[in-house]
């Protein structure tokens, strides 16, 4: 699978719209995926708005819990990739990350303002 990395900047405001969750490998089970370094991986659902265009919301998934990250929070994203998948009939893009940070309040306050806020 070939991951695109993606250029955070041009993605506008994004916030936790959804606070970090273990990812689940396997439902029978409830085993939580982990990666080759026994991390747990997390999702988070972020909010994208670009100026002009509507809200989107992607699933991230990220190594470790994301401290600090709770819902409505704006956050940066670093190392963002994406991935194109496909199993039979069904496909899709997933992303990945190597972190979700929150943002400083006073950085946040000044990109509402410059942005109008998501």
């Amino acid at each position: 699978m070939q991951s695109i990395p993606v250029d955070t900047t041009r993605l506008g405001v994004l916030r936790c719209a959804v606070g970090p969750e273990p990812k689940i490998a396997d439902f029978e089970s409830k085993e939580v995926k982990k990666d080759r370094d026994g991390n747990t991986i997390y999702t988070v659902a972020v909010t994208v708005r670009q100026d002009g265009r509507r809200v989107s919301v992607i699933e991230i998934a990220v190594p470790g819990e994301p401290k600090g990250v709770v819902e409505g929070t704006e956050v940066r994203v670093t190392g963002l990739e994406a991935f194109a998948w496909a199993m039979g009939d069904r496909h899709g893009i997933s992303f990945r990350a190597a972190a979700i940070t929150p943002v400083p309040a006073s950085s946040a306050t000044a990109s509402a303002g410059k942005s109008g806020g998501a």
